[in-house]
C-alpha cells in the first residue's frame, strides 16, 4: 500500500514536470521562436552651430529655444570694446596715410614754390652780375691794366655765381614737379594698407551681432547674458528642420535591401504609419561599433553599418529623435 502511493507521487511528480516543460516551450516557440527581427532607427535633422570670430561678453541673447528664425535675423549681440578700439586706430592710421598721399599728389605748397622761385630769380641775377664783371675784367687784363690774378678771381666768382643759379633752379623744378613718383606710389600703398586694416575691424564689428545664415529652429542655446564666450565657442544651434533624415545602425547582413539608392519603408509609431525612405549614405562604423563576434561552428565576424535614408515625401510635425522601426 505504502509502495502504490510512493509510485503515484511519482508519476505525479513526472507528470507535472512534462507539463511545465511543455508550457514553457510553447510559450518560448511562440515568444521567440517566431519573432521578426527588426531595425530601429531614429529622426535625425541637418543643424549649424552660431559662433563669432572674436571673444566678447555676451550683452543680448535675441531668441529663444523653439523659436523658428530666418535668414538674416539677429540672434546674439556682444560687447567686444577691444574691437572698438581698434576700430579707432584704425580710422587715425587711415586718415593719416590718406593726409600723406593727399601731400605727395599736390606736391610742394604755394609758399614753397614761390620761395623757390624767388631763390632762382635772386640767383640768376647774381649770376648776371658775375658774367658782366668778369667781360669788363676780360678787357682790362686784355688791355693789360689788371693782373691775371685778379682776372682768374673774377672769373672763379662767375663760375660760382652760375652753379649756384643752376642749383636755385633744380629747387624751383623740384618744388613745381612735388615728390618721385616712388613717394607717391608708397604714400598710395600705405593708404591701401589702412584700408585693409579698417576693413578688417569692420569684419570684426560685424562678428558681434551674430544673425541667422538660414532659416531654422533655435534648438539650443549654450551661454547666458553677461557670459564670457571665445572665438568659435558656439552660442546656439539652429536646426534646419526642412533637412530632416533617417538614420540606423545595420549589422551587415541586413543590408540587402538598403544599399545607396534603395527604397524601403519604415513605421513610425509617433504617428502611427509608414513612411518611404530612401538610401543616400552607407558607411561602416568602425572596429569600436556593435559587431558579431566569431565563433567556433563556421560563422564569421558581422560588422555594423550606419545608413542614412531620406523620406521620400515630406510628413508635416515629423521631429528630430523621433523613432522609426523597420522589420525585417
Amino acid at each position: 500500500m505504502k509502495e502504490n502511493q510512493q509510485n503515484k507521487s511519482i508519476l505525479l511528480a513526472i507528470m507535472a514536470i512534462t507539463i511545465v516543460v511543455i508550457v514553457v516551450g510553447t510559450i518560448g516557440y511562440f515568444a521567440f521562436g517566431n519573432h521578426e527581427e527588426e531595425i530601429q532607427g531614429q529622426i535625425e535633422v541637418e543643424e549649424y552651430r552660431v559662433s563669432s570670430k572674436v571673444p566678447g561678453r555676451i550683452l543680448e541673447i535675441c531668441v529663444k529655444e523653439g523659436d523658428f528664425v530666418h535668414a538674416g535675423d539677429t540672434l546674439a549681440i556682444l560687447d567686444c570694446p577691444e574691437v572698438n578700439a581698434k576700430q579707432t586706430q584704425a580710422s587715425g592710421a587711415e586718415d593719416a596715410a590718406a593726409a600723406m598721399d593727399e601731400m605727395a599728389r599736390r606736391g610742394a605748397r604755394q609758399e614753397q614754390i614761390r620761395g623757390a622761385y624767388e631763390l632762382w630769380q635772386q640767383a640768376q641775377a647774381g649770376a648776371e652780375v658775375a658774367r658782366r664783371s668778369y667781360e669788363r675784367i676780360q678787357r682790362l687784363f686784355d688791355e693789360g691794366v689788371v693782373t691775371a690774378q685778379k682776372r682768374d678771381e673774377v672769373y672763379a666768382t662767375c663760375k660760382a655765381m652760375e652753379a649756384q643759379e643752376k642749383a636755385a633752379k633744380s629747387q624751383y623744378d623740384m618744388a613745381v614737379n612735388g615728390a618721385r613718383n616712388e613717394e607717391k606710389k608708397a604714400a598710395k600703398a600705405q593708404v591701401t594698407r589702412a584700408q585693409g586694416a579698417m576693413q578688417e575691424v569692420k569684419a570684426y564689428l560685424n562678428e558681434t551681432v551674430q544673425i541667422a545664415q538660414m532659416d531654422g529652429e533655435v534648438s539650443e542655446i549654450f551661454p547666458k547674458v553677461g557670459e564670457l564666450v571665445g572665438t568659435g565657442s558656439p552660442i546656439m544651434t539652429v536646426s534646419m528642420l526642412d533637412k530632416v533624415y533617417a538614420t540606423f545602425n545595420v549589422r551587415e547582413d541586413f543590408l540587402a535591401n538598403m544599399k545607396v539608392g534603395d527604397t524601403f519603408s519604415a513605421f513610425c509609431p509617433a504617428f502611427g504609419k509608414d513612411v518611404n525612405l530612401k538610401v543616400y549614405f552607407l558607411k561602416d562604423q568602425g572596429s569600436y561599433a556593435a559587431w558579431k563576434a566569431t565563433k567556433s561552428i563556421g560563422q564569421y565576424d558581422l560588422k555594423t553599418f550606419e545608413v542614412r535614408a531620406r523620406l521620400e515625401k515630406p510628413l508635416d510635425g515629423l521631429r528630430p529623435g523621433m523613432t522609426l522601426v523597420v522589420k525585417k
